[in-house]
């Protein structure tokens, strides 16, 4: 590659082959690079076919590049912008605050011959 591309460059490059993991993308005669399935677009990709089409051109940024094994790492969402978040929901008015237990966390056990009683009470618990 003889230092022809560097991180942080932005191309224009034609889709050339689509795999399950990722789009290979030709930047010239000679170099191609691979664009990630997770570097294709923000959010989520299940399937890349439905974003990018062989023979497509598309605008890359060179991510990484191996000279020794001869790899080009690109991405197409970082050559987009990021999508504003929606606001967050407003939470729904909380239920009205059950009074504490002065005695504060009691465990099961300590509960239990209470919940018996109660149970008793209603009638429902029968022995």
């Amino acid at each position: 590659m003889a230092n022809k591309f560097e991180a942080g460059q932005v191309l224009d490059g034609k889709v050339t082959g689509i795999q399950p993991y990722g789009a290979f993308v030709a930047l010239d005669e000679e170099t191609q690079g691979l664009v990630h399935i997770s570097e294709i677009t923000h959010g989520f990709v299940k399937d890349i076919n439905d974003h990018l089409t062989v023979g497509e051109e598309v605008k890359v940024k060179v991510l990484n590049v191996d000279d020794e094994k001869g790899k080009v790492s690109l991405s197409i969402r970082a050559t987009e912008e990021a999508p504003k978040k929606a606001a967050a929901p407003k939470k729904a008015p909380s239920a009205p605050k059950q009074e504490a237990d002065a005695s504060g966390f009691n465990t099961l056990k300590d509960k239990l011959q209470e919940w018996i009683d109660q149970s008793s009470d209603r009638g429902s618990f029968k022995k």
